[in-house]
């Protein structure tokens, strides 16, 4: 399954990121290498981040929010995991049969 991981950021998140931007992206590093992440990006106008996730459950992706120097450190105002299903796509999760 497909879990989309969507962050809320505070006010002025672009600087403040700076001091924990290396561990941030380290921690992503680490969940590609296990297969957990998948892609991940900021969001712009109003600012943002998505990561999109695979696993099992959505614990994959609240754990990685849970470990995250942006949350930990309150430059997140909230996060949210929603199950994404899939349908097209070589990495779908729920392929659509031919009609």
């Amino acid at each position: 399954m497909h879990y989309l991981l969507f962050y809320d950021v505070v006010d002025g998140y672009t600087e403040k990121r700076v001091p924990f931007r290396a561990a941030h992206l380290a921690l992503a590093r680490q969940a590609v290498a296990r297969g957990d992440l998948v892609l991940g990006g900021a969001l712009a106008d109003p600012a943002g981040a998505l990561l999109l996730f695979k696993g099992a459950s959505p614990r994959v992706a609240e754990a990685f929010a849970e470990a995250d120097p942006y949350v930990r450190n309150g430059l997140i105002k909230s996060w949210r995991v929603r199950e994404w299903t899939t349908v097209v796509g070589p990495e779908a999760s729920t392929r659509l049969t031919e009609m």
